[in-house]
């Protein structure tokens, strides 16, 4: 089992390495691959030394079984044929293929025999919002299938990257000191701000991150019928994503039933005992694996409808971990 890492400097892909190291996947040889500025840059993984080697258009996946990819939309898109040319399997953090019809879009707590389909060897690992989300919403659309949902997130800095996560750490820093802070990575300043804008504004006046939320939601739990509206916010958080979600059901479905299908449910973890101030919050569960779920209640505005929070690390679930999972499940379920 020969595995690589393209985008093996970034936040991802440096959260891919702890997560490889930390669940023990089983590999023999590690190729890691990085852009010409971290081309030649040293990584240390399990006490062995790694070179990353420049991205380039040449055979070095030629004996590479599963190529991890978190560089981009647009080094996907260009090295997508170069990567699985000889038969490596590409599981891309990027939105370039998600919602090719010849492409799976996989969470294996949800749909993970969706891997074991992949015509072009590309498998998408979703949007970390929509990842977080669809864990926690599976539990109940096995109950009673999901109509709709509508979701508000709060997004921690590090969905924007490690240089956004020291754009706001800087923020800080230089508010402190009486300075005027230093935008650049965020369309204006996030210290003590939110801003509810994340990805580009759309024609119908959803952000594309958004969008993401609508699209990749109905083709993971292949529910053409069921819709998402979503508002996307950045917020002062480093890391861990918060969703607040409002979701309607065919039939009602009681907390007490909802509460035990969190509880049974692969990838949740139930934290709700708002009395003793017990719910999910992204200061506690940043570097964890599951989605937590708390403030569990039904919806005063809707007879079908739950309403609930949840937290999950964006940099983990969201992205490294989902990632790791898909490759897991295949290796558990190859024919």
């Amino acid at each position: 089992m020969n595995i690589a890492i393209v985008g093996a400097s970034g936040a991802v892909g440096q959260e891919l390495l702890r997560v490889l190291d930390q669940r023990n996947f089983p590999f023999d040889n590690l190729t890691l691959f990085g852009s010409s500025r971290s081309a030649g840059t040293t990584v240390t993984f399990r006490g062995k030394e790694y070179t990353i080697k420049e991205l380039k258009h040449n055979d070095d996946f030629r004996d590479i079984d599963i190529a991890f990819t978190s560089a981009g939309a647009s080094t996907s898109k260009e090295f997508a044929e170069t990567i699985t040319r000889h038969g490596a399997l590409m599981i891309d953090n990027s939105s370039a293929f998600r919602m090719d019809e010849d492409v799976p879009l996989v969470v294996p707590e949800v749909n993970g025999e969706a891997a074991l389909d992949a015509p072009r060897r590309i498998i998408g690992n979703p949007n970390c919002t929509t990842i977080q989300m669809v864990v926690a919403l599976n539990p109940i659309h096995k109950l009673s299938p999901i109509r709709r949902v509508h979701v508000a997130t709060y997004q921690a800095a590090s969905g924007a990257g490690a240089t956004a996560m020291a754009e706001l750490a800087n923020q800080y820093g230089e508010i402190a000191r009486g300075e005027k802070p230093t935008v650049k990575k965020f369309v204006a300043q996030l210290a003590n701000n939110v801003i509810p804008h994340i990805d580009v504004f759309t024609d119908n006046g959803y952000t594309k991150e958004e969008m993401k939320m609508y699209n990749e939601t109905r083709k993971i739990m292949n529910a053409p019928e069921l819709t998402v509206s979503a508002m996307c916010v950045r917020v002062p958080v480093m890391r861990a994503h918060s969703e607040a979600l409002w979701v309607e059901t065919q039939e009602p479905i009681s907390v007490e039933d909802a509460r035990k299908a969190f509880a049974e449910a692969e990838g949740v973890v139930v934290m709700d005992d708002p009395a003793n101030a017990v719910y999910p919050m992204p200061l506690e569960l940043a570097h964890h694996d599951p989605v937590y779920v708390g403030r569990l209640r039904k919806d005063l505005a809707n007879p079908n409808g739950l309403t609930f929070w949840t937290v999950s690390d964006q940099i983990r679930k969201g992205a490294a971990l989902n990632a790791v999972q898909i490759a897991e499940y295949i290796l558990a379920h190859r024919r």
